[in-house]
């Protein structure tokens, strides 16, 4: 990866590729370009009534970029349900960077002031690309993920790929897509400008008032 900073690294999402590495140990990075793409439509935005219910109570205190680092560090932590994860040390220091560009964000979920959850991923102009989300209690990367996305319709992005699909992001309306669609909503979504928005966030309620009126 010698040469290769944070500003070729945004080249590569404005072209439809992103890094990952085969294993937290291994230092090898890899460009992937899948043939199939995960995209989360963002007026199409489903939360499931228990967990608005969960969401409307405010179960956790949302930051903004408060701990970025924190947040990319957790995500590359293993857990039960993920023995091995895509984030080594040179991708972890590559969003690192990103981030003190203005160009890589967290959205963290905050409980008697400990981190229990939350995400982080890239902008791009429109395009926002989800990396990695992570959780220590029962729902908290939803809740993070519900605030996320009330944020990019409130700041005009118009894309947010979430590169892969699992059944967890299913369950909110993510689709799949061939790489030839894909490329045409990112060609779209980078013709546009959008703003992450400033580090207060919003109430549960404000934010699934915001997901109900664009879906």
């Amino acid at each position: 990866m010698d040469g290769f900073g944070p500003h070729e690294l945004l080249e590569c999402y404005a072209r439809g590729v992103f890094p990952m590495a085969d294993a937290r140990t291994d230092e090898r990075v890899y460009l992937v370009d899948p043939e199939i793409r995960g995209v989360l439509p963002l007026d199409g935005f489903h939360v499931p009534r228990r967990l608005a219910r969960k969401i409307r109570s405010d179960p956790f205190e949302i930051r903004i970029n408060t701990a970025f680092s924190q947040v990319v560090g957790l995500c590359a932590e293993a857990a039960p349900d993920r023995p091995e994860t895509w984030i080594n040390s040179s991708i972890e220091d590559l969003y690192g960077q990103l981030h003190d560009l203005g160009h890589a964000h967290s959205v963290e979920c905050w409980n008697d002031n400990r981190l229990v959850g939350g995400l982080y991923g890239v902008s791009l102009a429109g395009a926002f690309f989800g990396e990695s989300m992570f959780s220590r209690t029962t729902d908290a990367s939803k809740v993070a993920l519900t605030h996320l996305v009330a944020r990019l319709i409130i700041g005009g992005f118009r894309l947010l790929d979430t590169q892969f699909i699992t059944n967890h992001l299913q369950r909110f309306g993510a689709v799949e897509v061939p790489r030839k669609a894909y490329q045409q909503r990112l060609r779209q979504a980078l013709k546009c400008s959008a703003y992450f928005g400033r580090a207060d966030a919003l109430t549960g309620a404000e934010a699934l008032q915001v997901t109900i009126q664009t879906s």
